[in-house]
C-alpha cells in the first residue's frame, strides 16, 4: 500500500475536524491562530541513512533535512524535539559525544534550540525530529496556479552521487568523493529563505523523495500537469564534470531525493522579486519548468526538444 492510499484510508477521518491537521496533505501541522507549525521525520538506518558509521555526520544530516520541512512553507525553525532507538553499540559513549557536539553546531548554525525528547533500546537503530516554528502564514501545497513558473533552489543530484560512491558504485578522486560524500551528509538547506519565500511562492516543497515524487505531490489534488525542461535543472559543476567523464545520463541524477531544496511555483510577474531575492541573499533560484493544464500530459524534454522518460520518479513509501 502506497503511503497516501495508507493515510487516506486509516487516518484521514480522524483529522477531519481538525483543521490545522491541513487534512494530513501537507508537511506541517499549521495552526494559523495560534502561528505555530509543527512538522515530524522519522529516520531509520539502513533506509533514510546507510549507516552508523559517521554518527556525527547523520544527525547533522537528519537536522537539516527535518527542519527543511519548515523552510519550505516560509517558516523559520526554533525548536526541536528528539527521540532515539538504539543498543549499547550505537548509543556508545564515543557516539553519544559526537552527537551531542553535532547537535550543538547545527543549534549555533540554524539558531534552533533543543527542547526534549526520549530514548529507548532497541536493535534497530532510529530517530524522530519533530520541528517547530512560529508563522501565522505558510505557504501550502496544491495552491498552484495555471501557468505558474517553476523553480528550485540550489543543485539536485550532488546527494545521490554521494550515496552511489558510499556504496562503491561509482568510483572518482579522493577529491570527488569527498565532495560528493559530504554533500550526502551535509545538504545545504536554505535557513534565509523562509520569509522572502513568503513574498512570490504560491505553492512549495522541500525535495526529500525525488524532484518528480515532490512535484507531483506538490499538485497532487489539483487538475494541473508539469512542463520540464532537463537542461534547465541546475546541477553543479562536479556533477557536470562526472556525468561527462563517466558518460552518465543527467536524468538518472536530477530526481533521486535527498537533496533537500525548495521546489515552488511562482506567477510569471514575480520573476523579479525572484532574481532579486537570490542575488540579495546569495541563494541560487532556477526556474525549471511550468505549470500546464491538467488535460495536457505531463513532460520532461532534453535539450533537443524531446520528450525524455525518468527512470526514477523518487522515493516511494510502500508498506
Amino acid at each position: 500500500m502506497l503511503e497516501f492510499d495508507l493515510i487516506k484510508k486509516y487516518f484521514s477521518n480522524l483529522s477531519k475536524f481538525n483543521k490545522p491537521s491541513l487534512n494530513l496533505n501537507d508537511d506541517v501541522f499549521f495552526d494559523k491562530k495560534k502561528g505555530l507549525v509543527i512538522s515530524i521525520d522519522t529516520y531509520i538506518e539502513g533506509v533514510h541513512f546507510l549507516n552508523f558509521e559517521k554518527p556525527d555526520y547523520v544527525i547533522k544530516k537528519i537536522i537539516r533535512s527535518s527542519i527543511s520541512d519548515l523552510i519550505c512553507k516560509g517558516v523559520t525553525p526554533k525548536f526541536y524535539f528528539i527521540s532515539g532507538s538504539g543498543n549499547k553499540k550505537t548509543f556508545s559513549i564515543k557516539n553519544l559525544s559526537k552527537i551531542s557536539k553535532s547537535l550543538n553546531q547545527e543549534q549555533k548554525k540554524y539558531r534552533i534550540f533543543l527542547c526534549g525528547g526520549d530514548t529507548t533500546f532497541s536493535n534497530k537503530l532510529s530517530f524522530s525530529i519533530t520541528s517547530v516554528g512560529y508563522s501565522k502564514k505558510i505557504i501550502y501545497r496544491n495552491k498552484a496556479k495555471l501557468n505558474d513558473d517553476i523553480y528550485i533552489t540550489g543543485n539536485l543530484g550532488d546527494s545521490f552521487m554521494g550515496l552511489q560512491i558510499l556504496k562503491n558504485k561509482i568510483k572518482a578522486s579522493k577529491k570527488i568523493r569527498e565532495y560528493f560524500i559530504n554533500k550526502y551528509y551535509h545538504p545545504n538547506i536554505q535557513i534565509n529563505l523562509p520569509n522572502k519565500l513568503l513574498q512570490f511562492a504560491n505553492t512549495s516543497i522541500d525535495i526529500s523523495d525525488g524532484l518528480i515524487a515532490d512535484l507531483e505531490k506538490m499538485i497532487n489534488k489539483q487538475k494541473l500537469s508539469y512542463f520540464l525542461s532537463e537542461r534547465s535543472i541546475p546541477i553543479s559543476n562536479y556533477l557536470l564534470k562526472l556525468i561527462k567523464n563517466k558518460r552518465l545520463n543527467k536524468s538518472n541524477f536530477i530526481s533521486n531525493g535527498d537533496d533537500y531544496q525548495v521546489l515552488f511555483t511562482a506567477r510569471p510577474d514575480k520573476s523579479r522579486i525572484i532574481s532579486n531575492t537570490s542575488s540579495k541573499l546569495g541563494i541560487k533560484i532556477t526556474k525549471i519548468g511550468k505549470i500546464i493544464s491538467g488535460r495536457k500530459k505531463s513532460t520532461v524534454i532534453d535539450q533537443k526538444g524531446k520528450q525524455i522518460l525518468i527512470n526514477s520518479k523518487g522515493f516511494v513509501h510502500q508498506f
